[in-house]
């Protein structure tokens, strides 16, 4: 019994597990693609055979059977092919059953385990970009375009509008070999319409801006006429602006309505702004009944600034009062749409709260809120200013109807303004005692109001040289706001006037400490340091003022003056010139270059500008004698008797200039003309002695009859002469003294006066000098001529400046401003 009992061997080379994970490698799916054979069979007719049906064996076929116990013999399928666990070639099939997923022995896999394919070496490299390909060359096009309108808009913005302008032809040049390159390559469904549209509008704007009108509009009618872009026909608007600069206005409301068409009722904002403009053109072309319906929509609709102002101004030139009062009632009622100042107050002591208050205090939003208000307030002062004098019978009557609603409005601070602009308007028309008594109604005002209208009063005392007061309403106001520049410089001309120059200068330095661009503080400063002789300081205090008011001719003046003051004539004369290119009629600074010229020796440019400013203004008795002594100094007699004679018709009373008329003749050779003129002369002036002298000589001469009666009247008056000297000489005996203190003073004042008399003196010196010493007209009194004309260059630009309040004083009718270029959506 026990010879059929096998017992299992020992060896570990009969393991009943072994072999289990071995399989094949014939049935490794994984490397068929590796397979030479494999691939050659799937490439060939080999692979394409129809599948071998496996035949069924017989069942008498007797199949051994296979225990654990006897030796392993491979088993077969019906299908032919082994079975799991059987060995076949040695090599055992794998039982899938049991096997770990993916997991194998390396040794008769023949490869490692590498799920992510690490085994396959780095990735291939990419392909090199093709640069010569068509797609390539036109992506590279296309970003040239794109930058150079970038750089076109740009320079715009930086306002180099040339080069905008060039950059934005170079974009469409190359935007069209763009097209014609797209074209060839792919279809004409694939052009970039974006940027053919971005390439066009920004030319046409460019040749806008640069007034290059024509070339704009063609080019915006080639983007309106293309029914490829959508929402084109709004860049109407644009055309119609033009034409509106061209003064086109028929064209421009044409345009407007067609873009005002072609917008869709939701776009409200930009309709209002079409609409606008639309009224802006009306008031041009005088159809201000059309205006006034499209600003009363644009009220109804979406009430703005600039509508309300331009629908008081449509019924203002109409003259409709009662509409007046309702336009500028809507206009107050316009809502401004800001924070109340109270918002930017800390309400608490917390730090965080108070850092994020400061730095909004100021921030762009703030600053827009302030230009908005600001603008509100222009509007609303000079509607009140124009529709005063007309709503009501009297223009008080009409103020004080603006100011009852001002006060019932939101701005109810500009009501004080208005009252102020009332007592102007009585300045305007001469009624200064109605200007001071409204004045004198705020000074029990708030301290800015109350400042305002005192500085204006001091203002108005100063001009009637009324000091004392001036001086108290400049206290009052300085007290009021210590910090009002205009109230400073006020109280500093009324110590100028008193002629306390260092306390005037302190005045000034701290109104220009208050507000830096305060320029009458720092002209007056000017003449101040002048009074001190201080030139060095005073010159650079005009040279700072020129660098603010580039075009002043007073500024331009006191530069050559105080420069001739300094004795240097060159940069005094290069100042001149640079006066007379801005006021070239002026007559006193054509004089005054021809007296610097005259003192350097140059006498024919002394000359021209002496004869320019008589051409300018001939009443000028200092130009005419100059000019005068200048012909006769040249042997010229007969020329300059047209301006002795001119000078004899300004200041007929003066013996002087009548008697270089005859002298002038009778140098020239007219002995009887110049007789006829010395009776004439003795006719006017039969006291005259040196007329009866030259009547004697020229009679002598001539041998007339009247010789006898013209020296017996010589005689008479010489001897009375005489006598009348002696008087004088004995009258001076007794009052030495007392002439002595008369004469030092009047050296005082006429050492002062040296630089201004210094010229009349060469001027009668040369006079004297020309004929002999015993002519008739040398010997007359050199009396001090009274020009009967003042420049204002001359003495008034030496008073200082005075500071008034100043308000708006703008008086245009009609608001110009344009709704901007509208953009593409």
């Amino acid at each position: 019994m026990m010879q059929n009992v096998h017992l299992a061997p020992e060896t570990d080379d009969d393991d009943l597990y072994s072999g289990y994970n071995d399989y094949n490698p014939i049935y490794d799916t994984e490397e068929l693609e590796n397979d030479t054979g494999f691939q050659q069979a799937v490439r060939t007719s080999h692979g394409r055979r129809p599948p071998i049906t496996a035949k069924i064996p017989s069942t008498a076929v007797t199949r051994p059977i296979a225990t654990g116990y006897g030796s392993k013999t491979s088993l077969t399928s019906s299908m032919g092919r082994p079975m799991t666990g059987t060995i076949q070639d040695g090599v055992t099939r794998p039982m899938t059953a049991v096997r770990a997923a993916g997991f194998t022995k390396a040794s008769l896999r023949g490869s490692a385990f590498d799920p992510l394919g690490q085994s396959r070496g780095p990735a291939p490299p990419l392909e090199t970009k093709n640069e010569d390909s068509p797609e390539e060359k036109i992506r590279q096009l296309e970003k040239k375009v794109n930058e150079l309108v970038e750089e076109s808009c740009i320079a715009n913005s930086c306002g180099d509008l040339k080069l905008a302008l060039e950059k934005a032809k170079d974009a469409g040049r190359k935007e069209r070999v763009l097209v014609r390159q797209r074209e060839q390559v792919t279809t004409p469904e694939n052009i970039n319409l974006d940027l053919t549209y971005s390439v066009l509008f920004n030319l046409a704007s460019q040749y806008s801006a640069n007034e290059m009108y024509a070339e704009a509009l063609n080019t915006y009618q080639v983007i309106v006429k293309n029914k490829m872009f959508s929402n084109a026909g709004r860049l109407k608007v644009n055309m119609g602006n033009i034409y509106l600069k061209q003064r086109n206005y028929s064209k421009a409301i044409k345009f407007y309505r067609m873009a005002l068409d072609q917008i869709p009722s939701v776009h409200k904002e930009m309709r209002i702004k079409i609409m606008q403009n639309i009224g802006v053109t009306f008031i041009k072309t005088g159809q201000y009944s059309d205006a006034i319906n499209s600003f009363e929509h644009i009220m109804s609709m979406a009430p703005n600034l600039k509508a309300g102002f331009n629908l008081i101004l449509s019924y203002f030139a109409i003259g409709d009062r009662e509409k007046m009062k309702k336009a500028f009632q809507k206009l107050i009622a316009v809502p401004l749409e800001i924070d109340e100042d109270d918002k930017y107050i800390s309400p608490s002591d917390d730090p965080h709260t108070n850092l994020v208050i400061e730095a909004i205090k100021n921030d762009h939003l703030r600053q827009m809120e302030r230009e908005r208000k600001a603008m509100a307030e222009k509007y609303i002062m000079t509607a009140a200013k124009l529709i005063a004098p007309v709503i009501e019978t009297s223009f008080a009557v009409g103020y004080d109807w603006c100011v009852e609603v001002v006060k019932a409005s939101q701005y109810v601070e500009l009501a004080n303004d208005l009252e102020i602009n009332k007592a102007i308007t009585y300045l305007r028309q001469k009624d200064f005692n109605q200007a001071v008594d409204t004045l004198k109604m705020f000074e029990k005002k708030d301290s800015r109001v109350k400042s305002a209208a005192a500085t204006n009063l001091s203002f108005l005392y100063y001009l009637e040289n009324d000091f004392a007061q001036a001086s108290s309403y400049a206290d009052l106001a300085v007290n009021s706001d210590r910090y009002n520049p205009s109230a400073l410089t006020n109280k500093g001309n009324t110590v100028f006037a008193n002629g306390d120059y260092e306390k005037a200068a302190e005045f000034y330095k701290e109104a220009l400490r208050n507000d830096s661009s305060c320029t009458e503080a720092l002209y007056n400063i000017g003449l101040t340091y002048k009074k001190l002789n201080r030139l060095d300081e005073a010159l650079d205090c005009f040279l700072k003022l020129h660098a603010i008011l580039r075009n002043s001719a007073q500024v331009l003046y006191q530069i050559a003056n105080v420069y001739e003051l300094m004795e240097d004539p060159n940069q005094a004369i290069e100042w001149l010139m640079q006066l007379i290119s801005v006021v070239p009629t002026d007559s006193k600074a054509l004089s005054k270059l021809g007296e610097l010229y005259d003192s350097e020796g140059d006498k024919s440019q002394a000359f021209q500008y002496y004869y320019e400013s008589y051409r300018c203004f001939p009443s000028n008795i200092e130009v005419i004698e100059w000019l005068g002594a200048y012909y006769i100094d040249t042997q010229f007699c007969e020329k300059a008797i047209q301006y002795f004679e001119r000078a004899s018709l300004i200041q007929p009373t003066q013996v002087k200039w009548q008697l270089m008329v005859a002298s002038c003749f009778r140098r020239s050779g007219n002995y009887q003309k110049a007789l006829d003129t010395y009776k004439d002369i003795h006719r006017k002036f039969p006291e005259n002695v040196e007329c009866l002298r030259f009547l004697v000589r020229l009679c002598t001469d001539i041998g007339l009859k009247e010789v006898q009666e013209y020296a017996t009247k010589l005689k008479r008056l010489e001897k009375m002469k005489e006598i009348r000297e002696q008087r004088i000489k004995s009258g001076r005996d007794g009052s030495g003294g007392s002439r002595g203190k008369r004469e030092g003073s009047a050296g005082s004042d006429s050492g002062q006066n040296s630089s201004a008399s210094s010229k009349g003196e060469r001027l009668n010196a040369k006079l004297r000098a020309l004929p002999g010493t015993n002519e008739p007209y040398e010997s007359s009194s050199n009396k001090e001529i009274d020009a009967s004309y003042v420049d204002p260059l001359g003495p008034q630009i030496e008073r200082p400046k005075t500071a008034a309040k100043k308000r708006i004083d703008e008086d245009d009718f009609a608001d110009e401003e344009l709704g901007d270029d509208l953009l593409p959506e």
